[in-house]
């Protein structure tokens, strides 16, 4: 394994792989797992769709510095200037 491979910040060791393989080989609880539930929240009541963008570095940082002096996310203020530009 890479030296520095990190969970959470937790250091990943040999043995964790270890007993993630045997946990593995001996099967998952399905019906468990599903109720865990999975992925993010959603946004409504319908799924929302992931829409894939190219950006440039400097559009990427512009956009990152206006997110952090707002505290919002990147994805709050794209949608927020999408739902602006979009009336």
């Amino acid at each position: 394994m890479s030296a520095g491979e990190t969970i959470n910040g937790v250091a990943i060791t040999d043995e964790q792989i270890k007993r993630w393989a045997e946990e593995a080989e001996a099967g998952y609880d399905v019906q468990a797992l599903k109720r865990r539930g999975r992925g993010r929240p959603g946004r409504g009541a319908e799924p929302s769709q992931v829409v894939a963008l190219r950006l440039t570095a400097e559009e990427l940082a512009s956009i990152d510095a206006a997110a952090a002096r707002e505290h919002k996310t990147r994805s709050e203020l794209i949608r927020e200037a999408l739902a602006k530009y979009a009336v």
